[in-house]
């Protein structure tokens, strides 16, 4: 692709070192160079690597995950830190409360913490915060003795290796090791949250370090609110003069990332979206597919996975640039959760990204609008039942029926046709709520007040906590 002006910055461009600063502001991180970095597709690659990391450690191990759940992946990895916790490796861990409800129980880290590892759970529901369990950290990362560091879109449960018994193929999804300077910044990452639950991290033992290869990168890791990817993924998107290449497992697009997708196709870039073929959650499978037609209208290429669930997050520029991570493409994981990614400025990785890419074309369906502009597809095989997935889908379903429904009351813009059916779901709640107002009052009334009394109490506890923790200064006559 010696045609394509690279996404790389040059220094001995000043139009490239004004690219360098936005890549590094939007993304709120600089870039690392020296790295080493490698590729890892699907569960069974990933939780190898992670295992023998695990094993091989000395002096730390950090794991941070969405899911950890008490089935024989998850027992396995915790039989694997406690022998390492046992030998005196500090072993430290986040897992999502939300995403671990229903897993694994407090019980599941009791051999763990017995042998002196800790773990923290991130943001359970406290009576003080009504509405803070939206939040999760969604992050999947690893960091062994802080030279080696894994980050995927993966989870450590058995689903993702699928049920052979059940003919059930494994989910596919995408991880990466790291190696080289990056490793600190994923350490910085973890540390951030562990502070955020109680006593920071203490320091760990320095390792030997410095240049491990050739690979320039940014680790890309925000928290809520902070938006350092959906920046990103904005400027890419803008930036892509070939090819932009999309996989996401729970695509809810906001307006201004879907006129980003449009434009870069309406300007001859090829833009591809690879998505599951089906989702557990109906309502939110709706919202995406309802997504597809102004995307296919303005050229964008639509695709659904054919095997099991599709669970990866990646996107591929021109061939010279790549992400890998945990976030989706929705509400939750841009502006709402814990998330980090690796964004790498690297040929070779980035060409890998594609060929993978292409391969995983081969095994997924075209979406494409019929002559009378209905969206269809014509499956080359039978699609296999899925799985489950993650919460925030129904978060970024939920907001997507906001901003419709809410788009027509207020005429704020034109609506797409696709988008009528969800008005006329929405419109059947309200009569729903209204009808149960007019003959059953009270299932409106106690509900409601209900809300209203948990968050008087609420704001009490918060003003008392914030009155103990800022105390008025003492004033001497």
């Amino acid at each position: 692709m010696s045609d394509t002006q690279p996404l790389a910055p040059s220094a001995a461009n000043p139009a490239s070192r004004l690219l360098e600063r936005a890549l590094s502001r939007t993304g709120g991180t600089p870039l690392s160079e020296g790295n080493a970095v490698d590729l890892l597709i699907d569960a069974r690659a990933n939780f190898d690597a992670w295992l023998t990391a695990i094993s091989a450690a000395k002096s730390s191990i950090l794991l941070e995950n969405y899911i950890v759940a008490d089935d024989a992946v998850g027992r396995e990895f915790l039989a694997a830190l406690r022998r390492q916790a046992l030998v005196g490796v500090r072993v430290h861990v986040i897992a999502d409360w939300l995403g671990c409800l229903g897993n694994s129980r407090a019980a599941f880290w009791k051999p763990l913490r017995d042998a002196g590892g800790q773990v923290r759970l991130y943001n359970p529901p406290r009576l003080d915060s009504p509405f803070g369990w939206l939040s999760r950290d969604h992050r999947k990362l690893l960091v062994a003795d802080g030279a080696q560091a894994f980050v995927s879109g993966i989870c450590v449960a058995s689903k993702w290796l699928g049920n052979p018994a059940r003919d059930v193929e494994p989910w596919r999804d995408t991880g990466v090791v790291l190696r080289g300077p990056a490793c600190a910044d994923v350490v910085a990452a973890f540390a951030a949250n562990w502070a955020e639950l109680g006593a920071p991290l203490e320091p760990l033992a320095p390792v030997a370090g410095g240049h491990a290869g050739d690979v320039a990168l940014r680790v890309i890791a925000t928290q809520p609110r902070s938006a350092g990817v959906f920046r990103t993924d904005q400027l890419i998107a803008a930036m892509a003069r070939k090819t932009l290449w999309l996989t996401d497992a729970y695509f809810v697009g906001l307006a201004p990332y879907v006129q980003a997708l449009c434009a870069a196709a309406g300007d001859g870039v090829d833009v591809r979206l690879l998505v599951p073929g089906t989702s557990n959650l109906k309502l939110v499978a709706r919202l995406s597919h309802a997504g597809y037609r102004p995307l296919l209208e303005a050229g964008v290429r639509v695709f659904e996975w054919n095997g099991s669930m599709l669970h990866a997050k990646t996107a591929v520029a021109d061939g010279l640039w790549a992400r890998v991570g945990s976030s989706n493409m929705n509400f939750s994981s841009w502006f709402a959760n814990c998330e980090i990614d690796v964004a790498i400025e690297d040929e070779a990785f980035a060409c890998r990204m594609a060929t993978q890419y292409e391969a995983d074309l081969a095994n997924a369906t075209e979406i494409v609008l019929s002559p009378r502009q209905h969206v269809i597809g014509t499956p080359t095989r039978p699609r296999p039942r899925r799985g489950g997935g993650s919460s925030s889908r129904a978060a970024a379903g939920t907001l997507r029926l906001f901003n419709t429904v809410s788009a027509a009351l207020g005429n704020r813009r034109v609506l797409r046709r696709a988008e009528a059916g969800v008005l006329l779901g929405a419109a059947l709640l309200l009569v729903l709520i209204a009808v149960l107002a007019a003959f059953w009052p009270r299932a409106v009334a106690w509900p409601l007040a209900l809300i209203l009394a948990w968050l008087c109490v609420s704001l009490v506890a918060r003003y008392r906590r914030m009155r103990k923790e800022n105390p008025e200064p003492k004033t001497g006559r």
